[in-house]
């Protein structure tokens, strides 16, 4: 698959951006309803985003699924009154409006095919699967889907106020066109679950297994590939780069740290850094857009615009959790018809993490070309 040709398939496999489809037509759309959810992974990460939506006015966590009981019962008590499932297709088969799958990625493919086969919003966690072949598969299922129904992936950046307006600022041309990008992860370790029985490890540990994560720079570090590939509107065209386990060598196999270089089909270089051993509770997450006329830097915590002529940057601080905006948009847009298919762009940012992945375990340049053909 060509560069140009795979980009058209990307674009052809869903909506782009958001429709609008007549509020009668959707589900639970009413204005005085709320929407019912069905949590798919009763983990940390399901619970706390779980709790934005029950703080959402116009939905309610109805029904949670989850195969271990201790995690059943811990969200069954936050959640009171949703009922209890340790079995997706009793949950599928219910009648909840919409679905949060936050189970382990490599689990991603099969649970996004069977809610698209059941008709439910989706809101499902990054990334959209831990290899190429579970990419085909979400954007397959995605093709099939019920056009009244929301698609959203949580990769929040995309919906906050202020990486909005960062987004439209380069959009715009104000601060000329992106001639280099450099981003970064730079953080301290992961919590480590114990008490399970052995059997349970990689299941309960899923973080700290590439098989079941997909590997730091997937599962996690796909956040900033999305946000500059969102800013520049493709993928980069090759990358290369290293990575290591320096720290972290009592549990999984995953990388702890890794730095790698892609470059765009213009010519445009993107630096990108990550590591998960940074102690002192020392944290860089961001993205930086060096344009034209100016300097755009975008993170969770704000965005800062250098412009030329100016000598000082115009800042914005998020005082937040974005990922509220993430979830408010999908409440939003499921009960009032404002549709998305987002697994094209979301496999794209997917596929773009599992390219920088290969070429450091491969120890050679990898190619969007090549990726698609594996």
């Amino acid at each position: 698959m060509t560069d140009q040709s795979s980009r058209r398939a990307f674009l052809s496999a869903g909506a782009a951006g958001a429709l609008i489809v007549k509020p009668q037509t959707v589900r639970g759309a009413q204005a005085n309803s709320a929407l019912t959810v069905g949590l798919i992974g009763a983990g940390r990460r399901g619970v706390a985003i779980s709790g934005i939506f029950a703080r959402n006015e116009f939905a309610r966590i109805a029904a949670i699924c989850d195969i271990y009981d201790d995690q059943l019962e811990a969200a069954g008590q936050k959640f009171t009154g949703a009922r209890k499932f340790k079995d997706i297709n009793a949950l599928l088969a219910s009648d909840v409006d919409a679905v949060y799958i936050a189970t382990p990625p490599h689990l991603h493919p099969e649970h996004f095919e069977l809610a698209v086969k059941a008709r439910k919003h989706i809101f499902m966690e990054k990334p959209a699967a831990v290899d190429v072949a579970g990419c085909r598969r979400v954007l397959a299922a995605a093709q099939r889907a019920d056009k009244t129904k929301r698609i959203s992936f949580d990769y929040q950046q995309r919906y906050g106020k202020e990486y909005l307006k960062a987004f439209e600022i380069v959009k715009s041309g104000e601060v000329g066109a992106i001639r280099m990008v450099r981003a970064s992860w730079l953080g301290g370790g992961l919590p480590v679950r114990k008490g399970h029985p052995e059997s349970e490890e990689k299941m309960r540990n899923w973080l700290f297994y590439r098989e079941f994560s997909g590997d730091i720079i997937v599962e996690q570090n796909c956040h900033n590939l999305d946000v500059v590939n969102w800013f520049k509107g493709t993928h980069p065209a090759r990358v290369y780069g290293y990575g290591g386990r320096q720290v972290r060598k009592d549990i999984g196999n995953i990388l702890d740290n890794l730095a790698v270089t892609f470059q765009f089909a213009d010519g445009v270089v993107f630096s990108y850094a990550a590591n998960q051993i940074s102690a002192g509770n020392y944290r860089d997450v961001g993205e930086v857009f060096f344009c034209e006329k100016g300097v755009v830097a975008t993170s969770r915590r704000g965005i800062a615009v250098w412009r030329e002529g100016k000598k000082q940057p115009e800042e914005i601080e998020t005082k937040y959790d974005l990922t509220q905006d993430a979830v408010n948009a999908f409440v939003e847009g499921a009960r009032t018809g404002k549709i998305e298919n987002a697994a094209p762009w979301a496999v794209e940012s997917t596929l773009t993490a599992i390219m920088a992945r290969e070429a450091i375990y491969k120890k050679q340049e990898m190619t969007w070309e090549a990726i698609n053909k594996a």
